[in-house]
C-alpha cells in the first residue's frame, strides 16, 4: 500500500487502462487478504482526484453486503466525480464470516443479488419513481447524483449464484478468472454466444483477472503460483497474446505474491508489455510479435 498514488499516476502516464479496486470490508485472518485495505469507494474517490483519464473499476463490489442505495449513490458519485470513468464490477461476496456480520443469509445472496442489481439500475435512470425490493422502499424520494451517463457500465465478476444467460442479459460484461488457455477459449466461446442470444448484436467484453510475480528476467519460464504465474515478460507477452487471439478483452493484472517492487514491475509492464497491446489494438503492426500458444505455459497453468 505503499506511495499507491504515484504508481496510480505511473500506470496512467504508461498507457495502462483501468485501475481496479476490491471491496473486502473486514479482516479475516483465516482468508489472509484484505484487498486494498480501505473502503473502495473513498479510494476510488481519492485517486480519482490524483488521476485525470485511466478507468477506475470495481473488482468488485460485494452487493448483498450494501444497501442497494448506498452503493448506487456511491457509483454515481465516483463517476461524477472523475468524469464518467467508473466501472462497476459487481459480485456476491463469498468470505463467510461477512455475511453474518451484515446481517444476510448466504444461501439467499444469489436471490439478493439479483434484486440489489435491479433496483441500482433502476435509481440511475430514473426519477421520484416507486422502487420497491425485499428490505427497502423508494418512495417519494429520488436518488441523486445521477451518473454521467443513462447507466453506469456493470459487470458481473465470476457466477454470483446466476446463469449465464442471465449474466449475459443483464450485464455489460463478465469478470471470470484465468484458466488454462484452451480451457478459457471454451468459456469465452460459449460468452459469445449467449451475448448473442440474450442482446443480439450488441458487444460486451469477456475479461479475467491474473496474479503475476514478474520476474527480473525477460526469458524466466512460467511456473504456477494461486490464479496465475511467476514468469519473465516474453513469457507474459506470449500468454497476453493467446489471450487476446481467444477473445479475451481485458485482463486484471494483481502483483500481490510479486517478489519485487510494485514500481518496478508496473514500469517494466509500461514500458514493455502495454504498448505493444495498445499499438496493436490501433492497427499498428508490431514486428516480432509472436502469436501462438504456448505449450509450456498451458502445460504449467
Amino acid at each position: 500500500m505503499r506511495n499507491q498514488v504515484a504508481l496510480a499516476k505511473r500506470a496512467e502516464e504508461l498507457g495502462f487502462s483501468a485501475l481496479w479496486f476490491r471491496d473486502v470490508p473486514l479482516r479475516d485472518p483465516s482468508f489472509g487478504d484484505v484487498g486494498q485495505v480501505f473502503d473502495p469507494w473513498v479510494y476510488m474517490g481519492f485517486m480519482a482526484a490524483h488521476t485525470s483519464k485511466i478507468a477506475l473499476g470495481t473488482a468488485s463490489i460485494a452487493l448483498p453486503l450494501r444497501n442497494p442505495l448506498h452503493t448506487a449513490k456511491a457509483a454515481a458519485s465516483v463517476d461524477q466525480l472523475s468524469n464518467g470513468r467508473l466501472l462497476l464490477g459487481v459480485a456476491s461476496g463469498d468470505r463467510p464470516v461477512e455475511f453474518p456480520a451484515f446481517n444476510i443469509d448466504p444461501e439467499k445472496r444469489g436471490e439478493i443479488f439479483r434484486e440489489r442489481v435491479e433496483v441500482i439500475r433502476r435509481v440511475q435512470h430514473t426519477s421520484f419513481e416507486h422502487v420497491s425490493w425485499s428490505d427497502g422502499e423508494l418512495i417519494g424520494a429520488d436518488l441523486v447524483p445521477k451518473p454521467t451517463t443513462s447507466e453506469i457500465p456493470l459487470f458481473v465478476t465470476g457466477h454470483c449464484r446466476q446463469s449465464l444467460d442471465w449474466i449475459a442479459k443483464h450485464g455489460c460484461g463478465w469478470i471470470t478468472y484465468p484458466r488454462p488457455p484452451h480451457l478459457q477459449r471454451l468459456y469465452v466461446d460459449k460468452w459469445r454466444q449467449e451475448v448473442i442470444v440474450q442482446s443480439g448484436s450488441e458487444y460486451k467484453p469477456f475479461m479475467q483477472s491474473l496474479y503475476i510475480d514478474l520476474d527480473a528476467s525477460p526469458s524466466t519460464t512460467p511456473s504456477p503460483i494461486h490464479l496465475g504465474f511467476k514468469l519473465g515478460r516474453r513469457h507474459l507477452i506470449d500468454l497476453l497474446d493467446v489471450l487476446q487471439e481467444i477473445g479475451v478483452d481485458h485482463i486484471i493484472l494483481n502483483l500481490k505474491y510479486g517478489h519485487r517492487s510494485a514500481a518496478e514491475v508496473v514500469k517494466e509492464l509500461g514500458t514493455h508489455v502495454v504498448p505493444r497491446f495498445r499499438a496493436r489494438d490501433s492497427g499498428a503492426k508490431l514486428g516480432g510479435a509472436d502469436h501462438r500458444l504456448d505449450a509450456e505455459v498451458d502445460r504449467v497453468w
